[in-house]
């Protein structure tokens, strides 16, 4: 079953480090439990969102790739 994400959060066409910056704050906007999805163009954010995560302590829960776009589906913990 997919992820049903609660917010979206969309970065395409943004480069490092906007998609990071608008995760983080799109995060903190959010209450705990919330999934949200943030779709990117940016290569780098294969590697930036993942350790962002690490770092805050929440959940990537899947990650998937359609062409040039990203999605990353995170909880917040």
């Amino acid at each position: 079953m997919a992820v049903q994400a609660d917010e979206v959060l969309d970065t395409k066409g943004l480069n490092c480090p906007m998609p990071v910056l608008k995760t983080k704050k799109a995060l903190d906007a959010i209450d705990s439990g919330k999934v949200l999805e943030v779709i990117s163009t940016d290569p780098g954010s294969k590697s930036d969102i993942p350790a962002l995560l690490n770092r805050l302590g929440h959940e990537l829960m899947e990650t998937t790739e359609e062409g040039s776009t990203i999605s990353f589906f995170i909880k917040k913990k």
